[in-house]
Order: structure tokens, then C-alpha cells, then sequence
């Protein structure tokens, strides 16, 4: 039997997950669980870096002593675009901002004026969003920030935890493709765009695959982990939608992904980029998945707004679980209100910012939790829906199957919702998609799974999965 330990660091919280690998199929442990919330600084919002660290060492060192397991292989992922700056002594600059950070307001517009929006889509073939890694550095560019004069190698949250398990300085390709400068026809980074915004061109770390074994973990990491020093430390497909999609219990080619959480990631895998005026237009991305695949894909505000809802609720003293929140939604069955999800970008105050955005557009303002929340996941459907039409459009052919992979696909409702409005059948989960594509990465970097398309067959025999048809009943 083989045992490979995920450390997935999601928006809400971080956890490490040991997956064992056996006739049996996959099996799933959570090990340990941690708060992953960004600090509110006086200078703007921060990762807790340090702080997760000590998190990630606690958690292999339960399962070396409580588990008694020496994995043979941990990886990190992670959400993309934000970073880590290093010292050429290899100390980090400063904390990481989150990417939420107000400080990328207005950049769009600041580096359009540098570069026109049109070519720097036709360089990296990603959608424009404010958070992307370009504008947060030239945020700092613009500032004059002065850890940009000492900074020596840019890397990604996933791989600046690598880093610091293994003393190997590299950014893995699936996380690096989220950034808006790197190329994903010449599979390098598009140093010229960091230039245009008067970053340094040397600033980001060399590029590793998918699946590439880093090396061993640092003696001082293994002695606080009670763990050999020569555990491998893998990049995975460090970016956690890459690592979802695959984990997609699919076959063939007649389907597309919901990667579905705090972020609803929907899109396709596609042998090569699909960078031209239509894809431009339509808003689409070409990130990089495993196995030299691209997933081209949409970004779309998915249940982050139920979260800040939920908070906003619980400080108002009416601290409501996911579970009620869902059958209080069932109880309103449909609802003639809509919103654009992509309106809500900026956290706080969400029923009130729903309620003005339904206001500003001559709706009715929804009234209770459930009605709010009722809202959001008929307006998140009919968005999929309108992305489903998009994607064949770009593609030219018809997609007959939908499969709904992370914590979001166990959202039933949102799972009916869907299928009804896009008239085809969803499969949900498994639920766990990042964790168990995380650990299918490291299995086939290990030898112990074949291919991808073996993974995925482990991935439709190892966990339960459900299926809503078109004109189902709404139900939790």
C-alpha cells in the first residue's frame, strides 16, 4: 500500500490529507485542519505564511507519531496568483499579500496603458482579473515598494511552502500559468510584459512540471516532523484546480468541469491554447493542467458569497449552518430575482451589497437568508449555463455531461439548479477533488498509477458520486 500526504491551503481553511492507494481504490484520512483567513494589516490584507508553516509541520508530524505512516510523498497547493518575494539569501521580503488586497484597484486600467489589453491576451491567453498576478506587481511597481529592490526570486504560495519543506526554489507551471506573464504556446514566462510594468525580468523562479520530485525534506523539517529526511517532497499540480479537474471521475471527451468552491473554476481540457479574438472576447482562460493539457476555462465568483454572507449573519447573531442555510434556499424553491455574481468582488456587508445591486437594477430585494440564498445559487445555474453556451460556441460542438468536483458538490441544490438550467446531466464529486488529485499526481510521479486516464478510473471506483438529471427536483 502506498501513502502520499495533500497539504491543500483553501480559502477558508487548510488541511492535510493523507490518501492511501491500494485494490481497494483510494482512500481519504484528514490528518489535521486549520484556519487559512487572511490577516487585516494597517498596510492591507496578508497571508498568515509563518503561522501555516508551523501548521503544515504539526500536521506531518501527527501523521508520522498518531498515524504511524511515513508517506512516500507530500506535495502543497493552493490557489494561484498570489506570492511570496525571497531575499537572494533565500529570507522572505515580506509577509505575502492576500488577493483580495485593495491594492489592485484601478491596475487593469494603469497597465492597459503600458501594454494594450489585447496583446497582453494574445501572450498569455488569460482572462482579465484584477487579482492576477501582473497587477498586484505593478501595485507594487507604481508604489514604489521597496521590497521590490530587494527581492531576488518571485514563487507562488504552494511553491514558496515547497521552499521552505525542502530548500528547493522552483514555480510549478500549473500555478505559474495563472500569473498574465507566462506563455503557455512557448511554455515560458512572457518576461517582456514584467519589464512593461517596470518589474524585473529575472524575478520569477525556474519552471518544474507537474509531478517533478523536489527533493527530500530539510533535515530540521524531518526532526520537528519525527519523520526519515529522505521523504520526497513532490510538485503536485500545485494549483488546486488543476489538481481538481484531475480527480474528475471522467472518460472520453463529451464533458466539462465545475470546479466548484469558494471560486466556481468551469471550463474543458484542450490539447493546446485557445488564444484568439472570440476566446478574448468571451472572457476565457488558458491555464496549464497536468499532463501538458490546458483547461480553458472561466472564473466565476461561485459560493464565496454564501460564505460572506453566512459571516455576516453570524455577526449579526444569527449564526446559521451551511446545512440550514441549504434547506432554508429549498423552502423558496425559484425565485425571479437574478444577480451577475462577477458584480461581487470585494468581501463584507454581502446581503447588503445584494440588496443594492437588486435595488440599482429594478428587482425586488430578497428578504430572508434563505431568499438570499436562493438567489445566489439560481444566479450561479444560469450563469454555468451561460458559460456551457460559450464554451461550445468557442468549441463548436455540443458538451453532454457536467461533472461538479469539490466541496460545492455537495451543495444538491445548486447541483439540481444546474442541471436544470443547462438541460444536462451533472455528476457531483467527489468532494475532496483537490486532495485526491493532489495525491493521484505524487501516485503517478511515484510509479504506483500508470496514466491519467488510470487515475480517474481509480478516482470512479473509489468514491461515492450522484447524479442529477434535467427537470429533477431541487432537494438538499
Amino acid at each position: 500500500m502506498a501513502g502520499f500526504v495533500a497539504i491543500d491551503l483553501g480559502a477558508e481553511s487548510g488541511r492535510a490529507m493523507l490518501g492511501r492507494i491500494d485494490e481497494r481504490g483510494l482512500r481519504l484520512q484528514e490528518i489535521a485542519r486549520f484556519a487559512n483567513v487572511p490577516a487585516r494589516l494597517p498596510a492591507g490584507l496578508y497571508w498568515n505564511s509563518i503561522g501555516i508553516l508551523t501548521r503544515i509541520i504539526d500536521a506531518l508530524r501527527i501523521c508520522s507519531t498518531e498515524c504511524a505512516i511515513v508517506p512516500d510523498g507530500i506535495a502543497v497547493d493552493s490557489w494561484g496568483v498570489d506570492f511570496g518575494l525571497l531575499a537572494s539569501d533565500g529570507s522572505l521580503v515580506e509577509s505575502p499579500r492576500h488577493y483580495r488586497d485593495p491594492r489592485t484597484e484601478g491596475m487593469l486600467e494603469a497597465t492597459f496603458a503600458r501594454v494594450p489589453r489585447r496583446a497582453i491576451y494574445e501572450r498569455t491567453g488569460i482572462q482579465f482579473l484584477r487579482l492576477n498576478t501582473l497587477y498586484q506587481l505593478h501595485a507594487m511597481t507604481r508604489a514604489g515598494a521597496p521590497s521590490l529592490a530587494v527581492a531576488h526570486k518571485l514563487l507562488f504560495m504552494s511553491d514558496l511552502f515547497t521552499y521552505w519543506l525542502t530548500g528547493e526554489m522552483r514555480c510549478e507551471i500549473t500555478l505559474a500559468s495563472t500569473s498574465q506573464f507566462y506563455d503557455p504556446r512557448a511554455r515560458r514566462w512572457a518576461t517582456d510584459l514584467l519589464q512593461a510594468i517596470g518589474a524585473p525580468p529575472s524575478l520569477p523562479a525556474n519552471l518544474v512540471e507537474p509531478g517533478t520530485r523536489m527533493g527530500a525534506l530539510l533535515p530540521h523539517i524531518a526532526e520537528s516532523c519525527k519523520l526519515p529526511a529522505n521523504v520526497p517532497v513532490y510538485a503536485t499540480a500545485s494549483h488546486d484546480t488543476a489538481s481538481a479537474v484531475v480527480a474528475a471521475p471522467a472518460a472520453g471527451d463529451d464533458w466539462c468541469y465545475i470546479s466548484s468552491g469558494t471560486w466556481s473554476l468551469m471550463g474543458v481540457e484542450v490539447p493546446e491554447p485557445i488564444i484568439n479574438d472570440q476566446a478574448l472576447e468571451l472572457g476565457f482562460t488558458n491555464e496549464v493542467g497536468f499532463g501538458g493539457r490546458i483547461r480553458l476555462l472561466k472564473n466565476i465568483p461561485g459560493l464565496w458569497l454564501i460564505q460572506e454572507c453566512r459571516k455576516d449573519w453570524a455577526l449579526a447573531g444569527r449564526d446559521y449552518s451551511y446545512q440550514q442555510l441549504a434547506e432554508m434556499a429549498a423552502e423558496c424553491a425559484e425565485t425571479d430575482i437574478s444577480i451577475e455574481p462577477r458584480a461581487f468582488d470585494r468581501p463584507g456587508h454581502m446581503p447588503q451589497q445584494i440588496a443594492e445591486y437588486c435595488a440599482r437594477t429594478g428587482q425586488r430585494v430578497p428578504q430572508s437568508p434563505g431568499e438570499v440564498c436562493c438567489v445566489i445559487l439560481q444566479s450561479l445555474a444560469r450563469t454555468y449555463a451561460g458559460v456551457l453556451g460559450d464554451l461550445e460556441a468557442l468549441l463548436g460542438r455540443r458538451i453532454g455531461l457536467i461533472h461538479i468536483v469539490g466541496g460545492g458538490s455537495r451543495n444538491a441544490l445548486l447541483n439540481q439548479m444546474t442541471a436544470n438550467a443547462t438541460g444536462r446531466t451533472v455528476v457531483a464529486g467527489p468532494a475532496e477533488a483537490t486532495a485526491a488529485g493532489n495525491i493521484l499526481v505524487q501516485a503517478i510521479a511515484a510509479g504506483v498509477i500508470g496514466s491519467l486516464g488510470e487515475a480517474r478510473a481509480l478516482v470512479r471506483r473509489s468514491f461515492p458520486l450522484t447524479t442529477f438529471t434535467p427537470g429533477g427536483q431541487h432537494f438538499v
